[in-house]
């Protein structure tokens, strides 16, 4: 059975030590908004009233999914394989944003169905794509809990402040939905969406392999293992796994889109000490994401249209996060710059 690590609190001093930092600081209070709130969150995660960023890393797990012969993408199952070959040479979004951010990638293959043999790439594939889950589990709940120790062994070990999830694998829109629709118990129209974009009959088979996926499996809400097995991926559990590692060395976890968050609302379920760690990057167009980010009382900070994951939302978060932490940081108070206190609250210098 997996045993989820254990999760510090967050840092309640530490927090409060940012706040009085934030409110001596040479602005009105409140005026730089959730930068101020930012800030003080990675004080607390951190555990210090000073924060600091040196590093970043985006992880982007790949894996293809048995319900896709359904025909709920857009684009066929080859592609997974194509876009994580993509991902090594440097050519897609996630590479071009990760530059702009400074961030590393690591790329993990763990299930994709075309195996791609690359020394830059992580193996830690549990087989060559999920099984249908309409018809039965995506897979055994030893390869769920395989992948959640592999991806916790992994988040352990990222000497980086800010760790961001991001995802490839066709088919994993129709995973996530099937898992919020689960976990919250929502009718699978709720949740799904057109992901990668598919017409009006590619939705409406969507939507059908959620139910059915849902009726067949039947998970319990509050076992987030037993439902990746029964209705995730292969790299949603991975991913999750990553969330709970991460948390527990104290590092701040940038969710991305959908399926990220699905992966980490399992995730909540196995150690709920995850939460208070998550930040939200971007609101998917996705219908479930909302659903998903209400239930783990984050907000988002960004509302782009984005639905392409990779880990590309969470990149331009990470950039908003390393901005209120150096804010935090590199401000001179009132006192250091010798400049009066103001006695209203406003906007710039009026």
């Amino acid at each position: 059975m997996f045993a989820a690590p254990p999760i510090p609190a967050i840092d309640a001093e530490a927090a409060g030590a940012a706040r009085v930092r934030q409110a001596s600081l040479t602005k009105p209070p409140g005026s730089l908004g959730r930068l101020e709130e930012l800030a003080t969150h990675l004080a607390g995660i951190q555990g210090t009233a000073v924060p600091e960023v040196r590093r970043k890393t985006v992880v982007v797990a790949a894996a293809d999914h048995g319900v896709a012969i359904h025909g709920v993408s857009a684009y066929p199952p080859e592609v997974t394989a194509q876009m994580v070959r993509n991902f090594l040479a440097g050519g897609a979004a996630v590479n071009q944003l990760a530059r702009a951010a400074g961030a590393d990638i690591v790329v993990v293959d763990a299930g994709v169905a075309t195996p791609v043999a690359s020394p830059k790439l992580l193996d830690r594939r549990r087989g060559a794509g999920t099984a249908d889950f309409t018809r039965g589990a995506a897979m055994p709940l030893s390869d769920a809990e395989r992948l959640l120790e592999d991806g916790v062994a992994l988040g352990k070990t990222l000497d980086s402040e800010i760790v961001i999830l991001g995802d490839m694998g066709i088919g994993n829109t129709t995973a996530a939905a099937a898992l919020t629709a689960a976990l919250l118990g929502l009718p699978a129209e709720a949740v799904t969406g057109r992901g990668t974009g598919v017409d009006d009959d590619g939705y409406t088979r969507k939507v059908e392999a959620v139910t059915r996926a849902i009726e067949t499996n039947r998970p319990d809400q509050s076992d987030g293992a037993a439902a990746l097995a029964a209705l995730g991926g292969f790299e949603l559990a991975f991913l999750a796994g990553v969330a709970l590692g991460a948390a527990s060395r104290r590092r701040c976890v940038v969710l991305d889109g959908f399926p990220t968050s699905a992966a980490v609302l399992a995730a909540s379920r196995i150690e709920p000490g995850v939460t208070p760690y998550l930040v939200a990057s971007h609101l998917s167009v996705e219908r479930g994401h909302r659903a998903i980010l209400n239930e783990l009382d984050l907000e988002p900070l960004l509302d782009l249209r984005l639905r392409l994951g990779e880990g590309t939302g969470g990149l331009l978060a990470a950039m908003l996060i390393e901005a209120a932490v150096q804010a935090h940081a590199g401000m001179a108070t009132f006192e250091e710059a010798a400049v009066s206190r103001g006695a209203s609250v406003g906007e710039g210098g009026g």
